[in-house]
């Protein structure tokens, strides 16, 4: 009884650690296409105020490490001030976790990590910069034509 109930835990954790495993495969043409993210937060200023951000940004994936961004960002629900185009570059690893850094106007570069669905079609991220606490999740709207 003892062999049977391991022999069924070591079956289900090789066939659980191989699917994990099979699918641990990004590269940057994983998210090669446009995104829509939507972002929300707070960034915590040195003065002591705190700005409670949401955002949208469109983000477009070229396959090969680099990004552009189409956002609108308000603060303390005040109107965002239009849409602002972003450049910036992003890398990701096999295991589909990542990182991005994009331009914010004449502001500071704003560096994040990433993790991408198994699919592609997902992306979670998160602000790594101090005095941001801010996550965006963005879904595939749109695959480049080959």
């Amino acid at each position: 009884m003892k062999f049977r109930i391991s022999l069924a835990v070591l079956t289900l954790v090789l066939a659980a650690s191989s699917t994990l495993t099979a699918h641990a495969n990004c590269t940057n043409a994983t998210i090669k296409g446009s995104y829509a993210f939507t972002i929300h937060g707070q960034v915590l200023l040195q003065n002591g105020a705190v700005l409670l951000i949401d955002g949208l940004a469109r983000t477009t994936f070229d396959g090969e490490g680099n990004v552009t961004q189409l956002d609108a960002v308000a603060a303390n629900g005040g109107v965002a001030p239009g849409w602002r185009v972003s450049m910036g570059t992003y890398s990701l690893s096999s295991n589909c976790t990542g990182t991005m850094t994009v331009t914010n106007g004449d502001m500071p570069l704003i560096h994040t990590q990433l993790i991408v669905s198994q699919s592609g079609n997902t992306i979670r991220d998160m602000v790594m910069d101090p005095g941001f606490a801010s996550t965006a999740e963005g879904e595939r709207i749109h695959l480049p034509k080959n």
